[in-house]
């Protein structure tokens, strides 16, 4: 299975028919069907690491001030204990919960419900641990790779460049320029496999202003850093949906193999 980094953007892209929804429409035609689906949101933070383990997952409704429409919305997919319980096991000795509590939240089925909708394939959610840094992240991901071999796509949903502070929602196809300097240096270390830098870039005292601004906090960023963990050497990277929105939204994607 190739896997997938979505940059998920605003809820409502979940119930419109937009740019972005079509781009991730035509990327899903092109996917072999997964025999299940191992998501990593920028919306499940936890201290230490969690994985969805409940047969039937809920559509988590965790934003406010949308439209009834999308509190409506369900994503109904199952879940897949079996699957929770492998990724336990590949992760070992870390400690992995299987978690009873979350369910789906709006980073995985916002993209799903355009990937998959029909909602029929199994769907794990992983969390990630807000305690630890990048290099950490990166390291764990890619000891998931097997799962790619057992017919599972692993899914990141965040944003490369996430500011909500600065958003200017009078340039909804603008950027800023640190954002677009930013997205560049990602871009290009994405192309070329360059994972050590693609770590560097949001690591501590090597931040510079740019990466600041762009990623003022990690969890939008890390699921890229889980699917770029799953190139094999040699496997083919496509960038696709390299856009920027109302200044401070990145919304570029890839596909890994």
């Amino acid at each position: 299975m190739p896997a997938l980094f979505i940059g998920h953007g605003n809820p409502m892209n979940a119930v419109e028919d937009n740019a972005n929804s079509k781009l991730w429409r035509e990327i899903a035609a092109r996917l072999p069907e997964p025999r299940a689906i191992l998501a990593i949101s920028a919306h499940w933070q936890t201290s230490g690491v969690a994985v969805t383990a409940m047969a039937q997952p809920e559509t988590i409704h965790d934003f406010g001030g949308f439209p009834r429409e999308l509190f409506e919305f369900q994503y109904p997919a199952p879940g897949d204990p079996q699957l929770a319980e492998r990724v336990k096991n590949l992760l070992a000795p870390i400690s992995v919960a299987a978690d009873q509590d979350w369910g789906l939240d709006h980073g995985a089925w916002s993209v799903l419900a355009h990937l998959f909708p029909e909602a029929d394939i199994p769907v794990v959610q992983l969390s990630l641990d807000g305690t630890r840094p990048p290099a950490w992240h990166y390291d764990l991901a890619i000891r998931l790779r097997s799962l790619r071999d057992e017919g599972v796509l692993i899914l990141g949903s965040g944003n490369v460049v996430h500011n909500l502070g600065r958003m200017d929602w009078s340039r909804p196809e603008a950027a800023f320029d640190w954002a677009d300097r930013f997205d560049a240096k990602v871009r290009q270390a994405l192309l070329d496999g360059d994972h050590t830098s693609l770590v560097s870039l949001v690591s501590g005292s090597s931040m510079t202003e740019d990466a600041r601004l762009a990623v003022p906090t990690l969890e939008h960023y890390l699921p890229m850093l889980y699917v770029a963990a799953q190139r094999r050497e040699d496997e083919p990277v496509e960038l696709f949906n390299d856009r920027i929105e109302y200044g401070s939204i990145g919304m570029l994607s890839c596909r890994v193999g």
